[in-house]
């Protein structure tokens, strides 16, 4: 395991803001993911695992204990099972397995991030969500200091939630993720604006030309990371979009003077798009807020425009929070994760 001190996190974040972390090491294997651990806890350090940075937003201070870089790599494909390193690129991933005609994952194509990450929020895009593939994740118990597999019933799937990220938190570290998908699977169509872009087609098209409109799709809303780009420096979706009672929907809908979009979630109760509370609360795409700001492609993504430190990101998601909860009664939850103090 090689000890580093004092390595800036930005460059490792989809934001590019960050702090350094005190000391820095890279787990490539399980052994070296474990020594890691025991060396935090032998010197009393605060442990924080680190993988693709897509999801997070670190503090202008960085971290004062140990980051963990999981960099675990390997695909092995079984049957319709892919066993997948925790550190592989979700991405590539994607298109490994649209080339070997696989789908299930075709809608989350262009999602930033490594396969890691995907359990831990339920990653989901355009009608699809991992856990509708995933079977099994390897992690290290770190009550137990021992390596176990749990089964996907014992995840706790939900809307951008998980065992991992909730009940759970700070217990368990992913290490290897099993899908099982589909082999020449018809690709998902249920999303509106898939249905839209390919409306005028008279045949099905494949997995691969939908994992292309979903990247090109994301690309028009700012969620596709383009080398050199302002507007793509995020971590995507900022808010989740909240879900409410159809009781309390109603509410909302009979004080609202415009209809108000919303989708069924669970029985009584449906999701509200968080992007239309934010506009409606005054905030619109490309708004400024000093070195941060709101994509101009989609109202969501908050932004670092001009070297913005973690602070100008806080300062505008409190100004959008208190607004939508001044004007709909509906507290905004933040997505990315928090690391620092």
């Amino acid at each position: 395991m090689q000890l580093q001190e004092q390595i800036p996190l930005a460059p490792f974040t989809t934001f590019g803001i960050g702090g350094p972390a005190r000391w820095f090491t890279e787990a490539q294997d399980e052994a070296s993911l474990v020594e890691a651990v025991q060396l935090a806890r032998l010197r009393g350090w605060p442990l924080f695992v680190l993988g693709g940075g897509s999801n997070l937003l670190v503090s202008d201070q960085g971290f004062p204990g140990l980051v963990v870089h999981i960099a675990m790599k390997g695909v092995a494909h079984t049957g319709d099972t892919f066993n997948v390193g925790a550190g592989e690129d979700w991405d590539s991933f994607v298109s490994l397995a649209i080339e070997r005609s696989y789908g299930g994952l075709e809608c989350l194509a262009g999602i930033p991030g490594t396969v890691g990450g995907t359990p831990v929020q339920n990653v989901g895009a355009y009608g699809q969500e991992v856990s509708g593939t995933i079977t099994s994740v390897r992690v290290l118990d770190l009550n137990r200091l021992t390596f176990t597999e749990l089964p996907a019933s014992a995840c706790g799937f939900a809307y951008r939630h998980s065992i991992f990220n909730s009940t759970h938190r700070g217990r368990f570290i992913v290490t290897q993720v099993s899908y099982r998908l589909h082999h020449n699977a018809f690709p998902v169509l249920s999303y509106p604006d898939l249905k839209r872009h390919f409306q005028d087609r008279s045949e099905y098209p494949s997995l691969a030309e939908v994992a292309a409109a979903v990247r090109a799709i994301r690309n028009s809303k700012g969620m596709l990371l383009v080398e050199g780009e302002s507007d793509c420096r995020s971590a995507g979706s900022f808010f989740k979009n909240p879900i409410v009672s159809e009781v309390f929907y109603d509410q909302v809908a009979s004080g609202s003077s415009s209809p108000v979009p919303h989708y069924v979630a669970t029985p009584g109760f449906v999701k509200i798009p968080a992007a239309w509370l934010v506009e409606q609360a005054g905030f619109q795409k490309g708004t400024i807020a000093g070195a941060a700001g709101i994509s101009k492609r989609h109202t969501l993504a908050l932004i670092n425009r001009d070297h913005a430190a973690a602070k100008d990101i806080l300062a505008l998601r409190d100004q959008i929070v208190t607004a939508v909860e001044a004007k709909f009664q509906i507290r905004l939850e933040q997505e990315p994760v928090w690391v620092g103090s």
